[in-house]
């Protein structure tokens, strides 16, 4: 699917705080944990619990919660279709960043070792 500029401007004014519930159903019922979802934002974006609660209370847009944000090195790798939208052919930066943590929102749900969805490179 291609993304339209009306899909970049609703990612933008989305609100963070009305997805993570979503996130964190989606995780608990395949039996992972908050503290993994937890594991998995933090690795992306650096905020720390505290930090991603704030978020959550502020209802801050995902352009706020990614401007904040500063992302991992590897989150380029993140790579793969997520909601039709093959994930290295978005081009709007923000929207990217967006599936990135929804790709790995699925990638813990669906069972997939930690070490995987963080991208930890073999030694």
């Amino acid at each position: 699917m291609k993304v339209t500029a009306e899909h970049n401007e609703r990612m933008a004014k989305l609100t963070f705080a009305s997805v993570y519930p979503h996130y964190l159903t989606k995780v608990e019922k395949k039996g992972r944990t908050k503290e993994e979802l937890h594991q998995v934002i933090t690795w992306l974006t650096g905020f720390d619990d505290d930090r991603v609660q704030e978020l959550i209370d502020q209802k801050a847009t995902f352009k706020t919660f990614f401007q904040q944000a500063t992302l991992h090195p590897n989150a380029h790798l993140i790579k793969g279709v997520i909601c039709g939208y093959r994930i290295e052919e978005i081009d709007n930066t923000l929207t990217r960043q967006v599936r990135y943590l929804d790709k790995l929102v699925d990638e813990l749900a669906k069972g997939r070792k930690m070490e995987k969805i963080l991208r930890v490179e073999k030694q």
